[in-house]
C-alpha cells in the first residue's frame, strides 16, 4: 500500500494551453492571517497594485479580513503567476505605504478546467463574507468587484 503524501507548498507556474481560455482562481493570506485587510485603504491600494501589475488580469475578486480571493488570467505569457503575484504585492507596499498588512510569501492556485468552475467558484468566494457573519448577502460586501472581464 502506498502512503499519500501531500504536498508542503503548492504547485509552482500555470499551464497555458494556447486556443485555449486560462483562468485561475488565487487565494493569497495575509501574513500570519492577521484580519487586516478589509477596509477601504487596502482595497484602494489592491486595486491600484493590480492596475499597475497588468502582466495579468484581475477578473472578480472578493477581499475578506485575512485573505483575498481573485480570478485571473494572464495578458504576458512571459510572466509566470509567482512572478506577478510578487510584483502585485510589492507594488501594494509602495503605493499604500510601509503600514499596510503584509501577505504570506506565496499564494494558492487553481486553473480552472470549465467554464462552469468559474461560475461555481465565484459563487464561494462571493459567499465567503456570509458565511463568514460579516453581510447577510454577498452583495452587501463592500470590499469586491471586478476589474477585467474574464471570458471564458
Amino acid at each position: 500500500m502506498r502512503e499519500h503524501i501531500g504536498r508542503s507548498r503548492p504547485a509552482e507556474g500555470v499551464f497555458i494551453f494556447r486556443g485555449q481560455p486560462t483562468i485561475v482562481f488565487l487565494t493569497v493570506c495575509a501574513e500570519r492571517r492577521e484580519p487586516a485587510l478589509a477596509n477601504s485603504r487596502v482595497h484602494g491600494a489592491l486595486i491600484d497594485a493590480w492596475r499597475v501589475a497588468n502582466a495579468w488580469h484581475v477578473g472578480y475578486y472578493v477581499v475578506m479580513p485575512d485573505h483575498v480571493h481573485l480570478f485571473c488570467a494572464p495578458n504576458n505569457d512571459g510572466c509566470s503567476i509567482e512572478r506577478w503575484i510578487a510584483f502585485w504585492k510589492r507594488q501594494f507596499r509602495r503605493q499604500g505605504g510601509p503600514d499596510l498588512p503584509r501577505f504570506q510569501s506565496r499564494g494558492f492556485h487553481h486553473r480552472l478546467r470549465r467554464g462552469e468552475n468559474y461560475s461555481d467558484k465565484w459563487a464561494y468566494a462571493q459567499e465567503n463574507p456570509v458565511r463568514a457573519g460579516l453581510v447577510a448577502h454577498p452583495d452587501e460586501w463592500p470590499y469586491q468587484g471586478v476589474l477585467n472581464e474574464l471570458r471564458w
